[in-house]
């Protein structure tokens, strides 16, 4: 299957920082704020449900580079937006440009990777 005709394809996820996602809870941090892994994992989900429905039944993508910057604390209460938009594609790797936000201000942003996988093929290496 071919994913050439992805590039360029936008998506965007939002999330209300809640406790659960501070950088006090996974450890990243003593504060009560946005975490960066939280962040990541907001990037990674922008990024897979933006494909998840066009990449032919039985596919997935699995995570394989993130080179992100965290730029801005958020409180807990902040509303998050990231938005994700495919720049390169090399075959089965589809290369994503991350960005979230508060408001208007950008929280962080970079560069996420992943690639395209048979779910089953993947899973029975296990």
């Amino acid at each position: 299957m071919e994913f050439d005709n992805l590039k360029g394809l936008r998506h965007s996820e939002e999330l209300v920082v809640e406790h659960k996602d501070t950088a006090a809870v996974y450890g990243s941090g003593a504060l009560e704020v946005f975490a960066t892994p939280a962040m990541i994992a907001l990037m990674e989900k922008t990024c897979l449900m933006g494909v998840c429905d066009k990449i032919g039944e039985g596919n997935t993508t699995v995570g394989i580079a993130v080179n992100i910057k965290h730029l801005k604390a958020s409180p807990v209460g902040a509303a998050i937006r990231c938005e994700a938009e495919i720049i390169e594609i090399d075959r089965r790797r589809l290369v994503f440009s991350v960005k979230c936000f508060e408001g208007t201000s950008l929280v962080g942003e970079g560069i996420h990777e992943r690639f395209v996988v048979e779910s089953a093929k993947f899973m029975s290496k296990f």
